[in-house]
């Protein structure tokens, strides 16, 4: 790269660096998290809030650069936020939430943090994610520090516990999979994913490969033995029921309705109508594939969902020749999931009377806009780890080529609009916390590979599932 060009990027990084240490919340003289966006043009509304699941890339960078004390703040006054009394009523956040956000409040003279648990949020979502994320970054910490006592107090060893019981309660269901409602992830907003979304799958995965290392004294056994039975059936549900490749539409494209009983093959019963062969033939490249979107009752939906099919990568829920096909689907449909600007968060768009009705024809997310397949810049961390993970670095190198300059010109937009990503979302606040650290995230990533630990797991092994963090 030329040095012109080099002090360009410099430029670009240290103006990030400098934009993140800014959105840093403070409470009681102590920094406990980031602000979601620093946008002075725009009201505040839940943008000054710190979101559990936007502060997982401020963490692992914290972590990176050694400053263990924003992230113990963090765990220590989120853990405080959780509900620890049984439910009240159908209103009272469940004991074992993890809000979605939280601010800090004065109120005479003295500070107190609000949280969020879905109460404020447009719809009223309560989150499912923000548990889920809670955990996993809870791992990150203990990988970096090597601090394996701050897990092992009681009250973390309870707050883990509180989560597990949530995730592995007795109920209706009888598959491996985590039941959550339409909004309930990073995809908050009506798109059609009720039931059992790639998204949440793939981060319930992950906090169990986590929860499993840092549970140790929670004194319940039978969470871990719950947890240690869920991940192998998990696992193998996710990478049967919900690959798609050339050959897995074949045997859809051949499948009989209504069967009944133990033999049957088309075990969710699948009307083959209902899936877009003639555009997914063409889309699939031969030696590429991806999880779907979701699976459940008569429905398979063939969209495809980075966040999902990254995570499940970068946690080894996806198998080692399931990641590489997940890459050359990415590699081979670049333009479209990819475009000018890392990354579609899911594709494709919902258009026309599926828009309207999966949507209730929501004004921000459009086709090709917000949720509804936008593209979204924080994705570029993930997009990253999941390259490392598989050896495809080249990959994240071009995206990452591709969006620095631009996020700078555009002042670190959340989201940017358009089929190829060429257009600043509508509604997307500037500079954007989880925009910002995606991309420093990515850097950091690409320059050392071995901070890939620090949120990866390997193979899936049940032997050693009962084994702690190595320390």
């Amino acid at each position: 790269m030329p040095k012109e060009e080099l002090v360009i990027v410099d430029h670009i990084e240290n103006q990030a660096w400098e934009l993140l240490e800014a959105a840093i919340i403070y409470y009681q003289g102590r920094p406990v998290g980031t602000i979601a966006a620093n946008d002075q043009s725009q009201s505040a509304l839940n943008y000054d809030h710190c979101f559990i699941r936007d502060f997982a890339s401020s963490a692992l960078l914290f972590l990176i650069k050694g400053r263990y004390d924003i992230v113990r703040n963090f765990l220590t006054e989120t853990l405080k936020l959780q509900p620890k009394a049984q439910l009240l009523d159908a209103y009272t956040p469940s004991r074992g939430l993890i809000p979605a956000s939280f601010k800090v409040v004065l109120n005479d003279n003295k500070e107190y943090l609000e949280a969020d648990f879905g109460e404020h949020a447009i719809a009223r979502v309560t989150p499912v994610d923000s548990c889920l994320w809670w955990i996993i970054i809870l791992h990150a910490y203990v990988k970096a520090t090597k601090d394996l006592k701050f897990a092992l107090q009681p009250e973390f060893q309870q707050g883990i516990a509180l989560i597990m019981e949530l995730c592995l309660a007795t109920r209706f269901d009888m598959s491996p999979t985590l039941l959550v409602p339409d909004g309930a992830c990073m995809i908050h907003r009506r798109l059609g994913i009720y039931g059992y979304p790639l998204e949440i799958q793939a981060l319930f995965y992950t906090a169990l490969r986590a929860a499993r290392q840092l549970l140790i004294c929670a004194g319940d056994e039978e969470i871990v033995i719950g947890i240690d039975k869920r991940l192998p059936l998990l696992q193998n549900h996710i990478r049967h029921h919900y690959w798609i490749d050339i050959q897995r539409l074949n045997l859809i494209y051949r499948y009989k309705g209504e069967e009944y009983g133990e033999t049957a093959i088309n075990q969710f019963n699948i009307y083959p109508d209902s899936i877009p062969y003639a555009d997914l033939a063409v889309w699939l490249p031969k030696y590429g594939g991806y999880l779907a979107g979701n699976v459940g009752p008569s429905q398979l939906d063939t969209r495809f969902f980075s966040l999902g099919n990254l995570m499940a990568i970068i946690s080894s829920l996806a198998s080692e020749q399931q990641s590489q096909a997940i890459m050359n689907l990415i590699e081979a449909q670049w333009e479209d999931l990819v475009g000018t600007m890392p990354m579609k968060i899911c594709f494709p768009a919902l258009e026309k009377e599926e828009y309207r009705i999966f949507t209730g024809c929501d004004p921000k997310n459009i086709p090709w806009s917000y949720h509804n397949a936008g593209n979204w810049p924080v994705l570029l961390w993930f997009l990253t780890a999941a390259a490392q993970k598989t050896g495809r670095i080249n990959i994240a190198k071009n995206a990452l080529e591709l969006a620095q300059s631009r996020l700078y010109e555009d002042q670190w937009p959340e989201y940017y609009d358009g089929a190829r990503g060429m257009l600043i979302g509508r509604a997307a606040r500037r500079y954007q916390t989880w925009t910002i650290t995606g991309y420093l995230l990515a850097k950091e990533l690409i320059r050392n590979p071995h901070y890939l630990e620090l949120c990866s797991f390997a193979e899936f092994d049940g032997e050693n599932a009962s084994q702690a963090c190595d320390l």
